[in-house]
């Protein structure tokens, strides 16, 4: 772990700290392999795929309402009584996203413009599994594609070595409002929902979490269909001051380094005693960690800054562009409003990043390595197309007419200048 004032910090170490993407050329050739079987071979490589990745040879694809009423008996009361609480913020916060579904306005005399919003016809939602079930990415990628709208959502997920999809994330999906569930990831998820295969049709836009692959994969494929974001592996940045308590900051850092060991949690702080009781309450709870072996290797990569000030901590963070910003300070909203890049922000000692990937309602699909100076969060508006209206009387025309043949003429599109004159003339009676 890197432990220095941020001014003291090496080239080397700010580049490490502030270029930290994916390696997406490295596994290009083998995800390009994949995609051009799917296209080409459609169900018969999807099965052999999954037999390749996943160590499972798999016969039907689609999980049935069966087997999804079989994973309703099996998860306990507590757990779909927690995905329930879960599902109804999740729902309230992503409505209050949603625009308004036509508007118009006159931005002149006579000039109507207006906006409609229609919702996508189909979208693919892809769930990690296999090893471990994320009922929350089912949650998180679903319900904002069906409050948007969204007619047919599609969840594509890894099975388990038994060739069944995990009873808590089919549950999620289902509770979520899934209309067609499939045992398949990977690549070979992520070529399917494009192209289609003899099972699974495409959709027009694939979203959610993935490894290296998946992301790649989607990469590859936006010419094909559209996609929320790249992804890689979860970070944190917290910015501090003296109010905070070290116990719980150094819980926040493990609790984001537990994801994977690429995974990267950063804490700045103005306050250098601060900066030291935190690293030492991260090496305590680091040993104590259930998943330590995982924790070491990401503290490995993470680090504890000190700055002069809190407008170097700000600075710092903007460069930085966190996917989950926790901003534990006396005046939060203070350092809120000098915020310009992050995925989801986290407010307050009461607020941690836990809270947004469970349960308080906002989403935790969201930009990582820097890629939060370009993209939102997953959001409702993520799955609605926006279509310009616009009405003009011939009186709002007649005003607007000189503005735009000039304009035409000017860029040499005469045409464009007489589809206005046309109108305006005076009819002649026959």
């Amino acid at each position: 772990m890197i432990f220095k004032k941020l001014s003291e910090l090496g080239e080397e170490e700010v580049s490490g700290l502030l270029s930290r993407g994916l390696d997406i050329q490295s596994v290009m050739p083998t995800v390009v392999e994949i995609v051009d079987d799917v296209q080409s071979n459609g169900d018969k490589a999807l099965s052999e795929q999954t037999e390749r990745f996943d160590g499972i040879r798999i016969g039907k694809f689609r999980v049935f309402e069966d087997e999804i009423e079989k994973a309703h008996d099996q998860v306990p009361e507590k757990l779909k009584k927690a995905l329930e609480i879960a599902l109804e913020n999740i729902v309230a916060f992503h409505h209050q996203q949603l625009d308004r579904d036509l508007w118009m306005t006159e931005t002149s005399p006579g000039v109507m413009a207006g906006q409609k919003i229609v919702p996508l016809d189909s979208v693919g939602a892809y769930v990690p599994g296999g090893r471990a079930a994320y009922p929350s990415s089912a949650l998180m990628t679903v319900v904002p594609a069906k409050v948007a709208g969204v007619e047919r959502v599609v969840v594509c997920t890894p099975p388990g070595k038994d060739g069944k999809v995990n009873p808590l994330t089919l549950v999620a999906a289902d509770m979520s409002g899934a209309d067609e569930i499939y045992r398949v990831g990977g690549v070979q998820a992520v070529a399917a929902m494009a192209f289609g295969t003899e099972t699974i049709s495409p959709v027009q836009k694939i979203v959610g979490p993935g490894n290296i692959y998946v992301t790649a994969a989607k990469l590859l494929l936006r010419s094909t269909v559209e996609i929320d974001m790249p992804a890689g592996p979860s970070e944190v940045l917290i910015i501090a001051d003296y109010t905070a308590e070290p116990e719980v900051l150094a819980s926040d850092m493990i609790a984001q380094a537990e994801h994977d060991p690429q995974s990267i949690s950063v804490l700045v702080t103005d306050d250098e005693d601060l900066a030291i009781a935190t690293r030492a309450e991260v090496e305590k709870q680091a040993k104590e960690a259930a998943r330590r072996e995982i924790v070491k290797k990401s503290l490995d990569r993470s680090a504890i800054l000190t700055a002069a000030t809190m407008e170097e901590a700000i600075g710092f963070s903007n460069s930085f562009a966190p996917e989950h910003l926790e901003i534990i300070v006396r005046d939060p909203m203070t350092v809120l409003n000098k915020i310009e890049n992050a995925g989801s922000v986290f407010l307050g000692p009461y607020t941690p990043v836990a809270a947004g990937d469970y349960a308080s309602g906002t989403n935790h699909v969201l930009p990582t390595s820097g890629y939060a100076r370009l993209f939102s969060g997953l959001n409702a508006d993520q799955f609605v197309k926006k279509i310009t209206v616009q009405q003009i009387s011939k009186d709002g025309l007649n005003l607007l007419s000189d503005a735009i043949t000039i304009l035409a003429e000017a860029e040499g599109l005469t045409a464009h200048a007489e589809s206005v004159r046309k109108r305006l003339v005076e009819k002649r009676p026959k």
